[in-house]
């Protein structure tokens, strides 16, 4: 039986994005009728909060300490094992078109090989697959970089090329410019064409590349877009849909500053850092931007745009879903759909991530409408946990391929009784850094049965005695820190325990940084 498979990532979107899900500003009803139809999952979580290392997860089904890729500006190693590589052994045509970072962005002398094809407007490796992807065509963020969006923006549309919000100032650091009616960090208003902007021209490009392929071909097709990820600068003639002074403030927002900056003083010293400027353990946090110095306003004006980000990104989808039933292929196709890790968005008066081991961050949206000709779930939701870890070897399952011993993750369950079965109690999050001014924050996490555990290890603000524990059931805002409740103790204990029970150990190797994105 020919079996197509319709990979949907965003980047840097939150579970609450989503209708289905219970968000109440963008309209996703492409995504809605997907999960009426398919599985929603409830509690997906990454691997990591941070996209290189939480795409290599993806793309291999292995945990970080397993694939390498320990953080942002850490490249998969060239010969790391893939999915896409699997399917493509079998026969199978693979193309991924949009925000790949397997490697680093900003690589100037094209060490990479993501770079190297952008540049070169091919869409291979010299005549070859990369990563198992036969077809790779790349966006990125804006339109000035060395991604074929990029490339194409310059060559046919020049007069809108540095329409977009720059992701880099001049010294190429992350831009701390504010923009936008309420002068928030990465909010831009975009005068560039709805039809130039990367999300349609994601879609457009994927569906180029189906519009080629014979009919009775099986193919897995990744369409990856960029957004909801910052910068905030959607096309300004879109602006109308979501009025930013008409949003309520997010539930995770504390307006109160007192009451903000309590919240943050009972987590980790790194979280009040942060917020009053003292330290950056994220590369892509802007170096120079003070969280304190937020505005509900802009809290406001960022969900707006992103928001509007999240609903284009639908009707994209929607119209590649109109072409792939117009080709006769909906009754044998699986769409999945999720994101590398969350946004605060205001929650806890953050803006951006990094190693904030919270929902914010770390619940992520995800949906699987298996194929209409298979075993249809109808609307089933599935509260066990899940990671992004076991996406690799669900492709491999409706393949009806065999799930490689080198993948961590399992494949995922239609239903409830399906996840019982598989023994679904806890799912592992963990975060390692090493900034260029020496700062080390080391994080892990597990999610089980309504807690969610974090543990420091010993770092530059932490001695290796601290950590989060919260009830989400009583507190879901996480704002209260049990860590230290003399009552939780036993409890604490047992939930560290099963973590260094289930992490995979840490390889014994030199660890590299090539580039800061």
């Amino acid at each position: 039986m020919t079996r197509r498979i319709l990979f949907v990532t965003t980047d840097q979107q939150r579970y609450d994005a989503l209708g289905c899900n219970g968000g109440q500003v963008a309209r996703t009803p492409v995504l809605d009728r997907l999960a009426a139809e398919g599985v929603r999952y409830e509690r997906a979580h990454p691997q990591n909060v941070v996209c290189m290392p939480s795409r290599a997860t993806i793309v291999t089904g292995r945990h970080v300490r397993n694939h390498g890729v320990w953080m942002n500006g850490v490249p998969l190693e060239p010969d790391s094992p893939t999915v896409a590589q699997v399917l493509l052994d079998a026969g199978w045509r693979t193309g991924l078109f949009g925000k790949a970072h397997f490697e680093p962005f900003l690589d100037p002398f094209l060490r990479q090989a993501e770079n190297r094809i952008g540049v070169s407007g091919t869409t291979d490796l010299d005549g070859a697959p990369h990563r198992g992807f036969e077809h790779l065509e790349f966006a990125g963020h804006g339109a000035v970089g060395l991604l074929h969006h990029g490339r194409w923006m310059r060559a046919e549309h020049p007069e809108h090329l540095f329409d977009f919000y720059p992701v880099l100032d001049m010294s190429l650091e992350v831009n701390t410019a504010g923009g936008g009616d309420s002068g928030a960090p990465q909010v831009h208003h975009n005068p560039v064409p709805r039809d130039l902007y990367h999300t349609d021209w994601v879609a457009d490009r994927a569906l180029a590349w189906l519009d080629g392929l014979d009919d009775d071909e099986d193919w897995f097709c990744w369409l990856s877009f960029p957004d909801p990820h910052h910068p905030w600068d959607p096309p300004v003639s879109e602006l109308h849909r979501v009025p930013w002074r008409d949003l309520d403030l997010p539930g995770g927002y504390p307006q109160d500053r007192g009451e903000r900056e309590a919240r943050l003083d009972a987590k980790g010293a790194h979280w009040r850092l942060w917020y009053d400027g003292d330290l950056v353990s994220n590369y892509e946090a802007p170096a120079h931007w003070v969280p304190a110095t937020l505005t509900a306003d802009q809290v406001r004006e960022v969900n707006a745009m992103a928001h509007i980000e999240n609903e284009l990104i639908d009707e994209a989808l929607g119209r590649v879903l109109d072409r792939i039933g117009q080709r006769g292929w909906g009754d044998d196709l699986d769409v999945l759909y999720t994101t590398d890790h969350g946004e605060f968005q205001g929650d806890h008066g953050l803006l951006f991530k990094g190693p904030y081991h919270v929902d914010a961050l770390m619940r992520l949206p995800m949906l699987w409408r298996p194929s209409p000709a298979g075993d249809p779930a109808g609307g089933a939701v599935v509260a066990s946990p899940v990671g992004l870890l076991d996406l690799a070897p669900t492709f491999c399952a409706i393949a009806g391929l065999e799930v490689p011993e080198w993948m961590d993750g399992i494949p995922l369950p239609r239903d409830e009784a399906e996840a019982a079965a598989q023994g679904r109690e806890s799912v592992l999050t963990e975060w390692d850094s090493t900034h260029p001014d020496g700062t080390e924050v080391h994080l892990q996490s597990i999610y089980r049965y309504g807690l969610l555990c974090t543990r420091y290890e010993a770092g530059t603000c932490h001695d290796g005695t601290e950590g989060e524990l919260f009830d989400l059931s009583e507190d879901p805002v996480q704002a209260v820190n049990l860590w230290n409740d003399p009552d939780r103790r036993a409890l604490r204990d047992d939930l560290v325990d099963d973590l260094d029970a289930s992490l995979p150990p840490r390889p014994v190797v030199a660890r590299r940084v090539e580039a800061p994105v």
